[in-house]
């Protein structure tokens, strides 16, 4: 009953939407989740790829992924940022959200990245804890900005 960790594949796509679903579930927020396979498919498998994702697999079943793309700073230059790690409740403090963190370090590291970020929920101990043990930078000091596409459609009427 080992854990694998492996590069995302496009059938994983399916299970890998539920897993989102489940994770904005425990963030509050499922009706956030407007994503769809198709969308995941053109926009991580598609003629330009923004995205890419490692699975965790135990006994065929995936029970976690890491997903992640670039972000350039003006500062750092090419960093990776790591969108989210989500294990599925059953499988949380079994070891595989370390081994997808390890791995998609790893991948920055490969990437010639000058470092990894990411974003955490103020409320959420046991993650802020996870991070916490690895000596993580956490950041109170920058607000998190974001209009939706609606919203600006509207501002560019005007």
């Amino acid at each position: 009953m080992e854990i694998e960790i492996r590069e995302g594949k496009k059938e994983d796509l399916p299970r890998v939407l539920e897993l989102i679903k489940e994770l904005a579930l425990y963030e509050r927020a499922p009706h956030e989740v407007i994503n769809t396979v198709e969308k995941m498919e053109e926009d991580g498998f598609g003629s330009n790829p923004i995205f890419g994702f490692y699975v965790a697999e135990r006994d065929g079943t995936i029970i976690g992924l890491s997903l992640y793309y670039w972000r350039y700073s003006t500062w750092k230059g090419k960093r990776l940022y790591l969108e989210d790690i989500i294990v599925t409740e059953s499988e949380r403090g079994k070891g595989a959200g370390k081994l997808l963190f390890d791995r998609t370090m790893q991948k920055a590291l490969d990437e010639k990245c000058s470092g990894m970020m990411w974003q955490v929920l103020e409320w959420n101990e046991p993650a802020i804890n996870f991070y916490k043990k690895y000596g993580a930078k956490l950041d109170d000091e920058w607000t998190n900005c974001n209009l939706e596409a609606a919203q600006i459609r509207d501002i560019l009427k005007k």
